[in-house]
């Protein structure tokens, strides 16, 4: 069950931040409700998109995910609520962008990360404590 519901959250919480901080462009201070609730909705569909394409494509390819979640985020995102800068579509798709970004930066910490916890091949762990 954990397996199934962490890259959920994962791709909820990425796609959500990059519509914040994209929303904001960078102004952290800027933060209102009404940002917070905007994201939190991007994310969700567009997580919960994401994460329904790549269970049915059984694949969790880093870069795979990483374009899928971008296009999610971008067209949730246009949907969601009207850009705040440039053409119609810029916010959007500069939302989406910071989401595979952020998406495969984040995959790839975390697979370095992991890869630094296994005990190296051959040499047994040691007992705690």
């Amino acid at each position: 069950m954990k397996r199934r519901i962490a890259p959920l959250l994962e791709n909820i919480t990425e796609s959500g931040v990059a519509c914040l901080i994209t929303m904001v462009q960078g102004n952290l201070f800027a933060l209102g409700l009404g940002h917070w609730l905007i994201a939190s909705r991007t994310g969700v569909i567009a997580g919960t998109i994401a994460s329904v394409a790549l269970y049915l494509a059984r694949t969790n390819t880093r870069w795979l995910v990483s374009i899928i979640l971008g296009i999610a985020t971008t067209v949730v995102d246009f949907f969601v609520h009207p850009g705040q800068f440039g053409p119609v579509a810029a916010e959007a798709i500069v939302t989406g962008l910071g989401a595979a970004l952020l998406s495969y930066a984040v995959g790839f910490l975390w697979s370095r990360v992991r890869r630094g916890r296994r005990p190296s091949a051959g040499v047994a762990p040691e007992a705690p404590g």
